[in-house]
C-alpha cells in the first residue's frame, strides 16, 4: 500500500507499506494520506518502507534482539521492520518517528498534537497524551477539523502528517461524541472492540480485552474535515493533561516559559484499570508529550516551538480534563461539557478577558470566572472537603514534576527552570 505522510507537498514523504495481512494495509490506507489515481501512477520509489510480519516471531539469538517482539527502524536504509506484534499502531508511530527525525533537521517543527481552525481561520493545537481528550476536544462542531494527533509547523503555517484519525473509543456514544460516531462506517477499522455475533452491533463500554479500544478512519469522515488538512500560524496553544490526583485547575494561563516547562514535562496520569498493575494513581511524565517518538532531545521541539509561539504571538493553556473535589475513588472527573465550555471560552477570546490569580504550588494564572463553568471548579482547592489535604497533594506532585525536570535541567534555561512548581 502506497500513500503519503504529510499534507504539505514541500515536506511530503512517499511511504510503501508491505504486510502479510490486508487489516494492516486497511489500517494504513486510513492514516496514510491517499494518492490520487495520477499520483499513484507516478509514486516512483518511496522515501520510506515499512515491512509488517507482525504474526511472525522475531529471533531474540540475534545480537541485539531482546525478545520475540522487534520494531527496528534504520534511517540509514529507510526502512522499518515491525516482528512480533501485531498492533497496527506501530506503523502509525514508526511513521511520525520517521518525521520526528527528519523535520527538525529541515527547521520544521514536529508535533504530537491535534489541530483544528475556527472561522476566522484561527487554529488551534492540542498536545496531549492518551486518554486526554485530544481527539475528542479537536472533534468540535463548530470549527473544521485538520487533524487529530500530528503535525508539522513551518514558515507557511501546519499541516496535518496523516490521512486518518485514531480515535479511543471506549464509552464512544453518539450524544457525547456525535463527530467520532458518525465517523466509524464501512472502511472504518475498530480494534478490541466486542461486537454482537449476530447483529454485528458494538458495544463500545465493553472493555473485556483493553479499556485501549481504538476506532482508525479517513479523516474525512469527518464532517466538518478541512482538506487539505492545513492551517494557519497556531493562535492557540492547549496543554491537556488527565489529573487523577484531583490538583491542577481546569485551566490556567501559561507564561511563554510555563508553556516550555509544561512541554518538555508532558505530564498527566494513568488510574487504576487502564494498565495491568495500575492499582492507584500513577503520575506520567512524557516529553513533548511524545517521548517514545523523539529522535532528537526534547529541548530542541521545545526551543522549536518557544521560537514559533514567539513570532506568531501564541496563546498558551493548560487545561486538566482529570478530576475534581479529590483525586481517583473520592472526586469526580471533569464532566465533557465543563472542558467543552472551556475551550469554548478560549476560541471566543472570552477567557482571555477576566481577572486571574496566581496558583500558589504552580505559578499559573487561573481565572476568576469562565462562561459556563461554575466558579467554585475553577478553584482546585475549594472543591476539595479537606483542604488540608489537598495541600498536601499538591506539594507531593509538585516534587514530582521537579523529580522528573531534573533529567532535563542541565539543557534548559534559568527561566525555563524556574517556571516549574514550588516545593
Amino acid at each position: 500500500m502506497d500513500g503519503f505522510a504529510g499534507w504539505d507537498p514541500d515536506n511530503r514523504l512517499r511511504i510503501r507499506i508491505i504486510c502479510s495481512r490486508p487489516y494492516h494495509a486497511l489500517f494504513m490506507r486510513n492514516m496514510l494520506i491517499r494518492p490520487s489515481a495520477g499520483e499513484l501512477a507516478n509514486f516512483k520509489d518511496p522515501d520510506y518502507v515499512i515491512y509488517n510480519a507482525g504474526q511472525n516471531k522475531a529471533d531474540p539469538s540475534i545480537e541485539g534482539v531482546g525478545s520475540d517482539t522487534c520494531v527496528a527502524l534504520n534511517f540509514g536504509a529507510s526502512e522499518m521492520v515491525i516482528l512480533g506484534t501485531e498492533y497496527a499502531g506501530e506503523m502509525k508511530k514508526g511513521v511520525f518517528t520517521i518525521m520526528n527525525y527528519l523535520m527538525p533537521k529541515k527547521g520544521v517543527l514536529s508535533m504530537h498534537c491535534s489541530a483544528n481552525e475556527g472561522d476566522s481561520n484561527d487554529v488551534s493545537l492540542f498536545f496531549g497524551l492518551s486518554g486526554t481528550g485530544k481527539t475528542t476536544l479537536s472533534a468540535d462542531p463548530r470549527r473544521a477539523l485538520i487533524g487529530d494527533d500530528e503535525h508539522c509547523w513551518t514558515d507557511k503555517g501546519i499541516f496535518n502528517i496523516e490521512g486518518g484519525c485514531y480515535a479511543k473509543c471506549i464509552d464512544l456514544s453518539r450524544e457525547k461524541e456525535p463527530e467520532i460516531f458518525d465517523a466509524i462506517r464501512f472502511g472504518s477499522v475498530l480494534e478490541n472492540t466486542i461486537q454482537d455475533e449476530r447483529t454485528h452491533e458494538v458495544d463500545y463500554s465493553d472493555s473485556t480485552i483493553t479499556e485501549n479500544t481504538r476506532a482508525s478512519y479517513p479523516i474525512e469522515f469527518i464532517d466538518n474535515a478541512k482538506v487539505p488538512c492545513i492551517g494557519d500560524h497556531p493562535k492557540h496553544i492547549i496543554f491537556l493533561t488527565c489529573d487523577a490526583f484531583g490538583v491542577l485547575p481546569p485551566v490556567s494561563r501559561l507564561t511563554p516559559e510555563q508553556a516550555m516547562y509544561h512541554f518538555i514535562s508532558g505530564y498527566t496520569a494513568k488510574v487504576a484499570g487502564t494498565e495491568v498493575g495500575v492499582t492507584e494513581p500513577q503520575a506520567t511524565f512524557s516529553a513533548c508529550y511524545g517521548a517514545a517518538f523523539l529522535v532528537w532531545h526534547p529541548t530542541k521541539y521545545a526551543e522549536q516551538l518557544a521560537a514559533r509561539m514567539k513570532q506568531h504571538g501564541s496563546d498558551a493553556w493548560l487545561v486538566n480534563t482529570g478530576w475534581s473535589g479529590g483525586g481517583f475513588g473520592v472526586g469526580s472527573r471533569m464532566p465533557l461539557k465543563y472542558t467543552r465550555a472551556i475551550i469554548d471560552a478560549i476560541h471566543s477570546g472570552e477567557l482571555a478577558n477576566v481577572h486571574y490569580h496566581t496558583d500558589p504550588v504552580f505559578g499559573v494564572a487561573i481565572p476568576d470566572s469562565c462562561p459556563g463553568v461554575p466558579a467554585k471548579i475553577l478553584e482546585p482547592r475549594k472543591t476539595w472537603k479537606d483542604e488540608a489535604a489537598f495541600d498536601v497533594a499538591a506539594k507531593d506532585l509538585a516534587k514530582k514534576f521537579h523529580d522528573n525536570f531534573e533529567t532535563y535541567a542541565d539543557q534548559a534555561s534559568n527561566a525555563i527552570r524556574n517556571a516549574g512548581p514550588t516545593i
